[in-house]
């Protein structure tokens, strides 16, 4: 048998097909040893069609024209139909006209679609505002401008604190409803009390373990700006030793969406918070240590692991003078260690953190 691959193909150009050069090869009926396809090509039903229109008006008849026509018009359709009959620069040319097609369908539907909607004014957005949980103040406010300028006034939050506040919620009294009064570190005061009233809030905080899971990577890289050391007594006999470390993040800001929004000038001082990059590492011992003083140097590493008798936990600490530069790593050489052996539980608290210590100036 012959291969499918040296049959041959009659091939016509546009100019030189008549009617008197279709053959009984270009049809349904001929041999497929010397046609591949038994349908007329593209190019042959172009030119047999234009050819037919110019007779139109000449020696053939109405009747005659008509069904030729038909005829060449159902051949056309079977050529544009079939893949076989066209080549492969042909085949390549009709996909590219229907992704064209198809990308300038889509692009009108994208510009008839592209109206410009209702602005509706900052009261609407306000009375809105009364009805949303604390949860879905950051979803809110990405609506629109408008929504997010709400989130930004006193009246925003000093609603949100009412609607949540309690006598019984055991608040201190940096948080109480005449602290909140003012209008400077508003929207951290009521975060944070939040964080004492509403029950998914402090559910949240409740659910963190005394010891994390990994060690976190958070104060990596970050300034040690204050660290004290506090007697506890708890329910058990003996006595436990907080070691508490305040640290600041350090390093350029983000470049992003953020920085292209800015606080209304009116309401800066309800957003003022100097704890934002903040947040404390507590670790609980069972005995008093000794720790060296660390207070403005950078924390480079950061391990929890097991203790030497096997039953507590061991926190390390190296601080270094300078930070770490971005993608680079330094060992725990030539730095400042803290060792805290054996440990009870470590915390790590932003400043949201009911137990945070707060720095606000309340009084």
């Amino acid at each position: 048998m012959p291969r499918k691959g040296n049959r041959k193909r009659l091939k016509y150009k546009a100019g030189d097909v008549c009617s008197e050069s279709v053959t009984v090869a270009d049809y349904a009926d001929a041999d497929p040893a010397v046609v591949k396809s038994g349908r007329v090509k593209k190019a042959v039903a172009n030119a047999i069609e234009k050819e037919v229109k110019l007779l139109c008006g000449l020696e053939a008849s109405q009747g005659a024209v008509e069904e030729v026509l038909s005829s060449a018009g159902n051949v056309k359709v079977d050529a544009l139909g079939s893949s076989d009959d066209l080549d492969p620069e042909e085949d390549g040319d009709l996909d590219t006209k229907v992704a064209h097609k198809k990308k300038n369908k889509r692009r009108k539907e994208n510009s008839e679609s592209n109206i410009d909607g209702m602005e509706y004014p900052v009261d609407i957005w306000l009375v809105l505002s009364s009805y949303i949980r604390p949860e879905d103040v950051c979803t809110f406010a990405l609506i629109c401008r408008n929504a997010w300028t709400v989130t930004c006034t006193a009246a925003f939050w000093t609603r949100l604190y009412r609607r949540h506040y309690r006598i019984d919620g055991g608040l201190p009294f940096c948080l109480q409803p005449d602290s909140i009064a003012r209008m400077r570190y508003l929207r951290a005061s009521v975060i944070r009390s939040l964080f004492h009233l509403y029950e998914p809030f402090s559910q949240r905080v409740a659910k963190i373990p005394a010891l994390p899971e990994s060690t976190p990577t958070t104060p990596l890289n970050s300034k040690c700006l204050l660290c004290w050391v506090k007697k506890v007594s708890e329910t058990r006999p003996e006595a436990l030793w907080e070691f508490s470390f305040k640290f600041i993040k350090q390093g350029p800001t983000k470049k992003g969406c953020a920085q292209s929004l800015h606080v209304p000038r009116q309401y800066k001082d309800v957003h003022m918070n100097p704890d934002s990059d903040c947040y404390v590492l507590q670790v609980t011992t069972l005995n008093f240590i000794l720790t060296p003083v660390v207070m403005g140097m950078t924390l480079t590493l950061f391990t929890i692991s097991v203790s030497t008798d096997m039953r507590h936990h061991r926190v390390r600490l190296v601080f270094q003078d300078s930070p770490v530069q971005h993608g680079r790593k330094r060992g725990d050489q030539g730095g400042t260690q803290v060792v805290l052996d054996p440990v009870h539980s470590v915390k790590l608290m932003d400043w949201w953190h009911p137990q945070y210590p707060t720095s606000l100036p309340y009084t």
